[in-house]
């Protein structure tokens, strides 16, 4: 917050899928407040580069977001490490793209594990510190959880659980005066979504879109209203703000989401044929990296 303190400064916030884009934003814009950042991600030297651009005592773990055991670990580490988190930050994410019937059936899966049941386990070995700091949870969902688009089902139907979870959490733990937030972004200039239009089907569908829905925002700029947000405990942020009014037409949105693919679809098909994209962007493949070196 420019020219006064922040209520953050001097807590501790964790940071998931901190590594690169909206997750790195996110975390400089918490250390320029003067918030201690714990980094979490699959890749333990970008984690570290991003660590050393901090102002703030900020420490990395390199660590899967679906592994119970391991997330359990590292949560215990961030307390005796950096203090009880005030702040956690569920940004982790991976997307795919494609028809669905020739969908990998191990990477259709792994998006939805990582974008949702990471997620929640993200918030359930974090939520001891929050009950002891009254703090604040804070999920990056999308418009994808309002408005779900054709090619993109493991990511829609991820991004949508995560928004249906976060209702029924905020309900379960506001009496312990622990906050939780929806983060509804649109496109963000991260490297995932760059690769969203190296894939040609996945770009003419984001064209057809209306010319507001389909701008993308510097990350930085997301992170600075998310940061707002988490300053304020707000239970939603749309970013950008006109994305709150989908809301009141999500019930019209799917029938003509069907209506324009039934007439569009078959005419990309004939100029582009449908594939699998595969996880999109770098920290897709890393985590495809990761995941196979475990195997």
């Amino acid at each position: 917050m420019t020219g006064n303190v922040s209520a953050l400064r001097g807590r501790t916030a964790v940071v998931t899928g901190a590594a690169r884009g909206l997750g790195e934003a996110i975390a400089v814009r918490l250390a320029d407040r003067g918030v201690r950042v714990a980094l979490l991600g699959r890749e333990r030297d970008t984690l570290a580069k991003v660590r050393e651009r901090l102002p703030t005592e900020s420490l990395c773990w390199e660590v899967d977001v679906t592994d119970d055991d391991r997330m359990a670990e590292v949560a215990d580490e961030v307390r005796e490490r950096l203090g009880a988190p005030s702040v956690v930050v569920a940004n982790a994410g991976l997307a795919e793209g494609g028809p669905f019937a020739q969908s990998d059936p191990a990477v259709w899966r792994r998006v939805v594990d990582v974008n949702l049941v990471g997620s929640a386990v993200t918030a359930r070995v974090h939520l001891p510190a929050l009950f002891e700091t009254c703090g604040y949870f804070l999920q990056v969902a999308s418009l994808a959880s309002i408005g779900a688009a054709p090619m993109m089902s493991a990511y829609c139907a991820s991004k949508a659980g995560v928004e249906s979870f976060c209702q029924s959490l905020r309900a379960e733990v506001a009496h312990r005066r622990v906050g939780v937030g929806i983060a509804y972004i649109n496109w963000t200039d991260t490297d995932m979504v760059r690769d969203v239009d190296a894939h040609a089907v996945l770009r003419e569908l984001r064209s057809h879109m209306p010319p507001p829905a389909r701008k993308v925002y510097p990350a930085p700029y997301v992170a600075e209203r998310l940061v707002q947000a988490v300053e304020r405990r707000r239970p939603t942020v749309y970013v950008p703000s006109w994305l709150r009014a989908t809301q009141l037409v999500r019930a019209a949105m799917p029938p003509v989401v069907t209506m324009l693919s039934r007439r569009e679809l078959p005419r990309l098909a004939a100029a582009h044929p449908f594939e699998a994209t595969g996880l999109l962007g770098a920290g897709g493949r890393a985590d495809s990296s990761a995941s196979g070196a475990q195997t």
